[in-house]
């Protein structure tokens, strides 16, 4: 199926694109073919969704029951051990948590505020605030958010920016990622280091940390988008690095398919393509509503504290008196 990225982008044909972690199961329609009674989307206003007057969640209940300590901190050991060894110097250690809401999809779609939103009926619905790759008049830039922190500690800020584990977990994305657009662009180059977003939950707020790398595409593969995207996936944020390694290892420990989650989505309008990271996703499985979330794992990582950034990840970003 990436080769109808191929096959679209050579005929300058708008379409959206959904693709797995795997890229077993890519999604492609062009933009006049998506079914509304199936799919929403929506790219910073660029959206096949009219936010027309809805009915607003009120109180709504969002109840999370994560995997215990225990049981996660076994997964930690079993990465650290690979990252002694000198397997991997990042991995992204991810779970699915089961949560119950009284939200609907369509709902959370609705009222969420977040920049890159995806809604697959009955399937998944996705709120991310990370962009993966936007390609604009020959320019491609990735974005890796890597680093989140609960803007209630004291200044939350000045701790996430001046701590060295956090510092050399960016700094390696940083260099995957400016690695992997070297195989896409020409002349990459690194715009901005380690600034700070603020993502509002229903319940509080979340400080990340994202930088921006950009390099010039190289011009034939502006219409084989397919092959653009199959040499940068998966996401260096949400595997690791090495890459190739790091995904088996990632394989073997999480015990679970990750599926859509951390894939990407995106558009391309002819022209120019916008796309995110499917994180903050919220799956449908067997009628039960799982959350799956993560983060990124070195040597000098603390299992307590990434055991509650993965929780502190579980969130709507809805508030409850919109």
């Amino acid at each position: 199926m990436l080769e109808l990225l191929n096959t679209y982008s050579e005929q300058k044909i708008p379409f959206l694109f959904i693709i797995d972690f795997d890229k077993a199961k890519p999604i492609v329609i062009p933009l006049n073919k998506v079914n509304k009674d199936e799919i929403w989307y929506d790219f910073n206003g660029f959206s096949n969704f009219e936010y027309t007057e809805r009915k607003k969640p009120g109180n709504f209940s969002f109840e999370k029951y994560p995997l215990a300590y225990q049981a996660y901190k076994k997964k930690f050991d079993e990465i650290q051990q690979y990252l002694l060894r000198g397997d991997s110097y990042l991995v992204n250690l991810t779970c699915a948590t089961k949560i119950d809401t009284s939200l609907s999809f369509e709902e959370i779609f609705v009222h969420s505020k977040a920049p890159y939103k995806l809604l697959v009926k009955n399937k998944f619905v996705v709120f991310s605030p990370e962009p993966f790759v936007k390609i604009k008049n020959g320019i491609i830039s990735s974005f890796p958010m890597k680093g989140t922190i609960n803007a209630s500690v004291p200044d939350a800020e000045k701790v996430i920016l001046e701590n060295e584990k956090e510092l050399a977990e960016h700094s390696t994305m940083v260099d995957l990622i400016r690695n992997d657009l070297s195989m896409v662009a020409k002349e990459v180059t690194l715009k901005k280091f380690r600034y700070i977003s603020r993502i509002k939950t229903f319940n509080s707020e979340l400080l990340q940390v994202s930088s921006e790398i950009s390099g010039i595409v190289k011009p034939e593969l502006m219409e084989q988008l397919g092959d653009l995207f199959s040499a940068l996936l998966p996401a260096g944020s949400i595997s690791g690095a090495p890459k190739r390694k790091t995904v088996e290892i990632i394989k073997k420990v999480e015990g679970y398919e990750r599926g859509y989650y951390t894939g990407v989505f995106g558009y391309f309008d002819g022209t120019n393509v916008e796309s995110a990271v499917m994180i903050r996703f919220i799956e449908k499985i067997n009628d039960e509503l799982y959350f799956k979330s993560g983060g990124g794992i070195t040597i000098y990582s603390d299992a307590q504290a990434e055991y509650e950034e993965l929780i502190d990840k579980i969130y709507v970003p809805v508030n409850r008196d919109n």
